[in-house]
């Protein structure tokens, strides 16, 4: 899975035959690395020194960040796509969601995720947030250790390779005057005390670990979730520690901003502004049902947006407002939440794509009329890598000096961008490129995915084949 002898060399430099940086590619410029795994600096071809790493037809691009992600629903992919009822949206959906949920041990959480981030892993993400909200017993009980669970998560995302921010999951009700759901009791931790006490063993636990692949983010699940008094007192705590990932699901869905309205008189995002939740370090997942002034709301606070267009369109949950959230300067990451497909590239050119649907016209988040042909995919990448990097608090998304060395390279003899000249590379791998091109891909400059396979691909896919078997057998 590593390069042998990574940590007992010195600077390493890989030397592909183009480099992405600032927004452009560049040939002849290397990327010199440290034993640490970080870059040291980009180094012009004729003054490297030391050991050459060469990436021959190769183009290499900073690691995709994913911001949102639900590892277990893995298991429901191309499983739920079948009427349920006369009116099938995603609270029907959410039901078949649960049956799954309620019948995984921890060691099936543990390979589930392991599959969710080695699919990662192939397509170039080195990074996932994820929102994680199943801590408890099938029967509502805590185990022994109440972080067991989100402990399973972290295992698979080390042995996979990629970092993770394990965004811990408040969750303490079905909803507003809603009756409790016996398939939520996983979920429900049902005091902030409970929640915060847990958060704080996780954050300890972790801070014993390698806190350079794995930290701890805050993660209220809605408001239709969280009461006003709890959400107070996670965002209290939250703010006590510092700079740390706030990340929620915001106005996925009409119902629960009607919902909130009428528990709070406000819509939800004028509710957490009214309540000093947004902030730099909050993530709306979602916010497709917002106005105008709910936006101006979320960029004074300097907020993301983790938009998750794959998975918004199976649910029918509507189209994220990428042109008001652009016009507004707010900065939009993508996620694949369900995972009902992982393709962060198909999330940035949907981003774009269903707005030009919806509008009747073309290039609707281009930032100008100026004629640049890389300008629009150029923003769509930075979705995927830069924006996804502030929203779970990584040091990753960019190709510089002192940032970790995560990047994946891109096979530039692939059919599914032949013909791309320096000029135009970006727009064709973000609006053309196949999963398949992706070949090598590092973290901390150790090889995890090479000539487009993981080294534990084999195991990792025997067990969760085994498990799908186990759980839907007929």
């Amino acid at each position: 899975m590593t390069d042998p002898g990574i940590h007992s060399r010195a600077t390493v430099t890989y030397l592909p035959d183009l480099l992405y940086v600032d927004g452009r590619f560049a040939s002849g410029i290397g990327l010199a690395c440290d034993a640490a795994g970080r870059i040291v600096s980009l180094t012009r071809a004729a003054d490297i020194t030391g050991e050459i790493i060469r990436l021959q037809r190769r183009a290499v691009l900073p690691g995709m960040v994913n911001a949102h992600s639900h590892a277990f629903q893995r298991l429901l992919r191309g499983r739920t796509e079948y009427r349920t009822s006369r009116h099938d949206t995603f609270w029907t959906w959410r039901e078949m969601m649960y049956s799954a949920a309620t019948r995984l041990t921890p060691d099936d959480v543990r390979d589930v995720a392991r599959m969710a981030f080695v699919e990662m892993a192939l397509s170039g993400i080195t990074a996932v947030g994820e929102f994680h909200y199943l801590h408890r017993t099938v029967d509502g009980k805590p185990y022994d250790d109440p972080n067991l669970l989100a402990k399973a998560v972290i295992s698979a995302a080390n042995e996979v390779g990629i970092r993770i921010a394990l965004l811990r999951v408040a969750y303490a009700r079905a909803g507003y005057q809603i009756e409790p759901n016996q398939r939520q009791l996983r979920f429900i931790e049902s005091d902030a005390e409970t929640y915060i006490r847990n958060t704080d063993a996780l954050r300890n636990a972790v801070d014993g670990w390698d806190t350079d692949t794995t930290w701890v983010g805050i993660a209220p699940h809605s408001v239709r979730a969280v009461p006003l008094d709890y959400l107070r007192r996670v965002a209290a705590y939250a703010a006590s520690v510092g700079r740390i990932p706030f990340h929620m699901h915001v106005a996925e869905q009409p119902a629960e901003v009607k919902s909130c309205i009428e528990e709070h008189g406000r819509s939800p995002v004028e509710f957490l502004n009214h309540e000093g939740i947004l902030s730099e370090h909050f993530t709306g997942v979602h916010a497709i049902h917002i106005s105008q002034a709910e936006a101006r709301f979320l960029a004074n606070a300097r907020a993301t947006v983790c938009a998750c267009p794959t998975t918004e369109r199976n649910l029918g949950d509507g189209i994220v407002p990428a042109n008001l959230l652009f016009n507004s300067q707010i900065p939009v990451a993508l996620g694949t939440d369900s995972q009902i497909q992982i393709d962060l590239l198909e999330d940035a050119r949907e981003l774009e794509y269903h707005l030009r649907l919806k509008e009747l016209e073309r290039t609707v988040l281009a930032p100008s009329v100026d004629g640049q042909q890389t300008a629009l995919a150029t923003r769509l990448f930075d979705c995927a890598t830069i924006n996804g990097a502030r929203s779970i608090g990584a040091a990753s998304g960019k190709l510089v000096p002192g940032s970790p060395a995560d990047f994946f390279t891109v096979d530039l003899d692939d059919p599914s961008i032949a013909g791309a000249t320096v000029a135009d590379l970006i727009s064709l791998i973000v609006f053309g490129l196949s999963r398949t091109a992706v070949k090598d891909v590092f973290v901390g400059a150790q090889r995890i995915v090479s000539e487009g396979r993981h080294a534990e691909q084999e195991e990792i896919v025997t067990r969760f084949a085994s498990l799908q078997k186990q759980l839907w057998a007929v």
